[in-house]
Order: structure tokens, then C-alpha cells, then sequence
């Protein structure tokens, strides 16, 4: 039976690892992993924590990047606090620009730009640099 999940692989544009990297890592805050000797220099791994969780990154098929696509991994922290560090984080690396920029997020104290009800939680949405969109609740 499913016990929880192993990782997501989530896929940017060839030649974008540093980008990834940039946003995953430093943005992000998620610890790097040593990928497959046969496989450096065309995917990342990030550890979540000390989950077991993992992200993947790897290079995708440029039909990958021609729409914004409402799939997304959802990501928890531990409360609202962490929750709008992070949202803030965010946004500043998206005013800021530069390598791994987000091409979109939700401002700080503005309404988030998911579906609204009283069934969802507090959460909010960005949109990293390669067009992944990624959602992040408590």
C-alpha cells in the first residue's frame, strides 16, 4: 500500500539546472542531493527536509513549456508563520529578478490566486522559472 510519496520530478528547459538550482536550493531553502554519476549536469535532486521527501528536476521536452499548465506539487510547512516567510522569500527573489527568478507569485497579504472556499486552506501559488506552478499550504 501507498505509504506517502517518494518524490516529484518537475521538469525545466535544457541548460537550467543552475536556475533550478538558484530557486530550489537557495529560494526554496530544500537541501541538494547527489544524483546518479551518469546522470550529473541533466537533473537535480533536493531533499525535503528530513522527510525522505524529494524534488526532482530534470530537463523537459520544449512542448513542456508552451502553456501554463495548473498541475502543481503542494508543498506544507509547519504554520502560517513559516507559511508567510516563505510567501515573502518568494517574492522578493521574483522583485529582485536575476538567475531562477519566479515568473509569478502571490504578494504577501494579497488574496492568493487559487479556487477561494472555506474547504482550502491558507495557501498561496507561484510560478518558478521554468513555468512549474507550485502551490505551498500549512
Amino acid at each position: 500500500m501507498i505509504t506517502g510519496l517518494h518524490h516529484i520530478n518537475l521538469v525545466v528547459p535544457p541548460d537550467t539546472l543552475d536556475d533550478a538550482a538558484a530557486f530550489y536550493c537557495e529560494t526554496l531553502g530544500l537541501t541538494p542531493r547527489a544524483v546518479p554519476a551518469l546522470q550529473k549536469g541533466t537533473l537535480l535532486w533536493f531533499d525535503i527536509g528530513t522527510s525522505g521527501q524529494q524534488v526532482h528536476v530534470a530537463f523537459g521536452d520544449p512542448v513542456d513549456f508552451s502553456f501554463e499548465s495548473r498541475r502543481h506539487p503542494c508543498f506544507r510547512v509547519a504554520d502560517g508563520e513559516q507559511l508567510l516567510e516563505l510567501r515573502r522569500k518568494i517574492y522578493d527573489h521574483w522583485q529582485r529578478g536575476g538567475v531562477g527568478a519566479p515568473r509569478a507569485c502571490d504578494a504577501p497579504g494579497a488574496e492568493n490566486s487559487g479556487a477561494k472556499g472555506v474547504e482550502y486552506p491558507e495557501r498561496f501559488f507561484a510560478r518558478e522559472y521554468a513555468g512549474n506552478r507550485l502551490e505551498f499550504t500549512v
